[in-house]
C-alpha cells in the first residue's frame, strides 16, 4: 500500500544498558529528516517507540518502522516449538516467556531450553555469560542443527548472519530473542493499527518490516567519518534511501510472499536503495538564463560569466571501486586511510645504520645478520654502531635512519666501509612523507585521471565517492537534414552535426544519449523533447535556434516560458538559444557544423563541468607567434581553425563556417579578443588546443 509519510529505521541491540554515553553496538532510531538518536537500552528504547507510533497516530501519518533483526526463523522451528509456523503466535510465545531488564536478562537460558528439545546440541550455539549453561555450546563443536542454517532471505543477503549465534560479533540470536517480545508488546497497546510486514497486509497506518543496513554498505562505509558511530549513520542512510524511493518502487519491494520466514526490506533493490541514498541538487529556475534588463548583444566574457554564476550541480552522486573511477568527478574529499608511504623506509638498495652514531672521518661498520626487504621487514633491532643490509622499499627496522648506496660501500669480513660526510636520514623516506594518514588525498571536483587513482590506492582507498556521469542528449532538427549515407533531396545536407557532438560528449567524459532528429514540426519536436528530458541532464539541439519561421526550438521554448536568445558578440555562431524544458536545461546550438562545434567548446563545454560537478573550466591557451595575416575588426571575438607548425599558429584557408574540413584540418582554435587589430607574422595571439577542452 502506498503513501508512506514517515520511516523510523531502529538498530537494536540484544546486549545490557550501556550507558549515558552514544556508543556503539547500542540501540540507534533513525528518522528520515532527523539525526540519529541513541538508547541507551530496550527500555528506553520501547519506549520512545510508544510515544513515535502514538504522536503518528494522532497526526493522522502512516508511519513505516524498520528493525535490523530477523522477524522470523528458518523453517520448522517454531511450529517444533509452538506446534504450527505462525511466526507472530511465537512473538507471543516469546513474551511470555522472555524477563528482560536493562542489566540482566534470560536470552541465554531461553536459548538452551530450545536446544534441549533437540538434545542439547543446537540449533542455538555461543555462550555469552561466564557460568555454563546446559544446553548451550560455547562454541560450535560438537553442534548439531536440525533445521535450516540460513532462511531464504538470508541465503540471497550476501553478509548476512545467521540467527543461531547467541553471542560475539554478528550475534545475531540475541537480538531476535530480546526483540521479538518488544514488538510483541508495541502491537498489543496499539491493537489493529500496526501491521507486520510480510505476515500481515499493509492497511494499518503503521508497519514494522524487517531491515537489514548491509544492503547499502558501501553508502554506510563511505559516509561514516573518524568520529562517526556506524550504527548512527546506517540508520540515517536507510531512512533517508526509503523516503527518497517512489511510492511505486517501494510497493514493489514490499511485494513478496513470505508467510512462515519473513523477508528483509530491499533484499534484490539494492541499487535502487543505493541510488535513493544520493541525495539530488534541486533543479535549475525556470529564469536562469534571463539576461539583464537592458542587454542586447552580450560579449563572451560576460556571457561565460553568466553562465558560470546561474548553473549548479544537477548530478547525484555514488560509491564506485577504484577501476570504474577513471573519468568520473570526485563527489567529495577523499581521505586517506593510511599514510604514504606507511612507514619510513629505504629509498635505495645499501646499508642502514644510525647516522647520529657515525664517526668523523671514513666509516667502517660490523654488519648483524639478516636483512630488511620490501615485504619482509628486519624482525629486530640494529644496535648503535652497527649495520643491517636493506633493500630498496623496505621498511626501516627499529635503530636505523640513514641508508649508504651499495655503489658507495664496500663490504668484506662480515664488515661494510664507506666514506664520511653521510648526513643523517639520507637515502630514506620518512612515514607519511607523501600523504599523512586522515589528510586530503585528492579533493572533490576533480576529474579522476589514472595517477587520481594511484594515489587513492597507495593510500588504502578502494573505493571513492563520484558524481553520477552527466547525461547529455544531442537532438538535430530540420526537414533539410536527413542521415548520413541515406538518399538525398534538393536543398538537403546530411546532418554532420550530431555524430560531432555525441563524440564530443563522449570525449568530454560524459554519457551521450542519441536522440536522433525531428523534420520541423512543432509537436514531433516537443515529444522528442520531452523524451530527451527524462533521460537526460543536458540537451543540446543544433538548428532552429533563430528566430525565422521554421525556428521550432525557439518557438517552443518560449512558449514554455523559459526561452532566451543570447546575442553573442562571436564569430562563428552568434545566436545562442538557452532554455529549460522538463526542467532540464538546453542549448540551441547554430544548425551550422562549424558554429555549433565552436559554440559547443566556448560555451556548453564549462557549462557541463558546472553541471557534472567538476566546477567551471576555462580552457588553457597559450600565446604563441601567428603564421598568418589578418586585419580583425572591432566588436566581435573570433575564433579560426587553426593548428600549430614550426612554433607558429597556422589559420585555416578560410574562415567560412560552411568549410567543415577546416575543423578537421585543424588542432586548436586561435582566439582573437573583441577589439579590432592587425595581425602580422610573429605578433603573438592565443592558441587553444582541442586538448584544452577534452578532445
Amino acid at each position: 500500500m502506498s503513501g508512506w509519510d514517515r520511516f523510523v529505521m531502529v538498530d537494536w541491540s540484544g546486549g545490557n544498558d550501556t550507558g549515558p554515553r552514544p556508543r556503539k553496538d547500542a540501540i540507534w532510531i533513525g528518522e528520515a529528516g532527523h539525526a540519529p538518536l541513541y538508547m541507551r537500552n530496550r527500555a528506553t528504547a520501547e519506549a520512545f517507540l510508544l510515544e513515535r507510533i502514538g504522536a503518528a497516530l494522532n497526526a493522522g501519518e502512516r508511519l513505516l518502522i524498520g528493525f535490523d533483526f530477523p522477524f522470523a526463523y528458518p523453517a520448522g522451528f517454531v511450529a517444533d516449538v509452538i506446534g504450527r509456523d505462525d511466526p507472530l503466535a511465537f512473538w507471543a510465545y516469546l513474551d511470555a516467556h522472555v524477563e528482560d531488564a536493562p542489566k540482566a536478562n534470560n536470552r541465554f537460558d531461553r536459548a538452551a531450553a530450545f536446544n534441549l528439545r533437540q538434545g542439547g546440541h543446537g540449533p542455538f550455539w555461543a555462550n555469552g555469560l561466564k557460568r555454563d549453561i546446559a544446553g548451550l555450546p560455547r562454541t560450535k563443536a560438537n553442534y548439531a542443527n536440525p533445521f535450516p542454517e540460513r532462511r531464504a532471505c538470508e541465503r540471497a543477503a550476501k553478509g548476512s548472519f545467521t540467527c543461531w549465534q547467541m553471542a560475539g560479533a554478528g550475534a545475531v540470536g540475541s537480538q531476535v530473542i530480546m526483540g521479538l517480545p518488544v514488538l510483541e508488546r508495541l502491537r498489543q497497546r496499539f491493537a489493529g493499527q500496526v501491521a507486520v510486514w510480510p505476515f500481515e497486509a499493509l492497511d494499518a497506518p503503521v508497519a514494522f518490516v524487517e531491515i537489514w543496513p548491509g544492503l547499502i554498505n558501501d553508502a554506510v562505509r563511505r559516509a561514516t567519518g573518524p568520529e562517526d558511530i556506524r550504527d548512527a549513520v546506517q540508520v540515517r542512510l536507510l531512512a533517508q534511501a526509503l523516503a527518497g524511493l517512489a511510492p511505486e518502487r517501494l510497493d514493489a519491494m514490499l511485494d513478496v510472499d513470505a508467510p512462515v520466514e519473513g523477508w528483509i526490506l530491499g533484499l534484490g533493490f539494492e541499487e535502487e536503495l543505493m541510488a535513493a541514498v544520493t541525495l539530488k541538487p534541486p533543479p535549475l529556475r525556470n529564469d536562469c538564463f534571463a539576461l539583464p534588463p537592458g542587454v542586447d548583444w552580450t560579449p563572451v566574457d560576460e556571457a561565460l560569466a553568466m553562465l558560470e554564476q546561474r548553473l549548479t550541480c544537477v548530478v547525484g552522486r555514488e560509491p564506485v571501486p577504484l577501476a570504474a573511477a577513471m573519468g568520473r568527478v570526485l563527489a567529495e574529499d577523499a581521505v586517506a586511510r593510511r599514510a604514504n608511504p606507511p612507514l619510513p623506509n629505504t629509498a635505495v638498495d645499501g646499508y642502514g645504520f644510525a647516522g647520529a652514531s657515525l664517526p668523523d672521518g671514513d666509516v667502517v661498520l660490523p654488519l648483524i645478520a639478516g636483512r630488511s626487504a620490501a615485504g619482509v621487514p628486519f624482525d629486530g633491532v640494529v644496535p648503535e654502531g652497527r649495520a643491517l643490509r636493506v633493500l630498496t622499499g623496505a621498511a626501516l627496522p627499529d635503530g636505523v635512519d640513514t641508508v649508504v648506496l651499495d655503489e658507495d660501500c664496500a663490504v668484506e669480513g662480515g664488515k661494510v666501509a664507506f666514506r664520511g660526510g653521510m648526513k643523517p636520514g639520507a637515502n630514506t623516506r620518512k612515514a607519511g612523507e607523501d600523504v599523512m594518514a586522515g589528510a586530503v588525498a585528492l579533493r572533490a571536483g576533480r576529474v579522476l585521471t589514472p595517477a587520481d587513482l594511484a594515489l587513492a590506492a597507495s593510500v588504502g582507498l578502494d573505493t571513492l565517492t563520484v558524481r553520477a556521469r552527466l547525461r547529455v542528449a544531442v537532438l538535430s532538427t530540420g526537414d533539410e537534414v536527413v542521415e548520413p549515407g541515406s538518399a538525398a533531396g534538393p536543398g538537403q545536407i546530411f546532418d554532420a552535426n550530431r555524430p560531432m557532438l555525441l563524440t564530443m560528449i563522449s570525449r568530454f567524459g560524459f554519457e551521450a544519449v542519441d536522440m536522433g532528429r525531428v523534420p520541423d514540426d512543432r509537436a514531433a519536436l516537443a515529444a522528442r523533447l520531452d523524451e530527451a528530458s527524462g533521460q537526460a541532464d543536458l540537451i543540446l539541439t543544433s538548428g532552429g535556434a533563430s528566430a525565422g519561421d521554421e525556428d521550432h526550438v525557439s518557438a517552443l521554448l518560449r512558449e514554455a516560458g523559459a526561452m532566451q536568445e543570447w546575442r553573442i558578440a562571436l564569430k562563428p555562431g552568434r545566436p545562442l538559444a538557452l532554455g529549460l524544458w522538463g526542467g532540464k536545461p538546453v542549448f540551441g546550438l547554430p544548425g551550422n557544423p562549424v558554429a555549433a562545434f565552436v559554440c559547443t567548446l566556448i560555451f556548453a563545454r564549462p557549462a557541463m563541468g558546472m553541471l557534472a560537478g567538476s566546477g567551471w573550466q576555462a580552457p588553457l591557451g597559450f600565446d604563441v607567434p601567428a603564421a598568418f595575416t589578418k586585419q580583425k575588426k572591432q566588436g566581435r571575438r573570433e575564433y579560426l581553425r587553426a593548428r600549430m607548425r614550426n612554433g607558429r599558429a597556422e589559420v585555416f584557408k578560410s574562415e567560412g563556417s560552411g568549410r567543415v574540413s577546416g575543423l578537421s584540418w585543424g588542432e586548436g582554435l586561435v582566439e582573437l579578443g573583441d577589439g579590432g587589430r592587425e595581425i602580422a607574422p610573429g605578433d603573438p595571439v592565443r592558441f587553444i588546443p582541442y586538448g584544452s577542452f577534452g578532445l
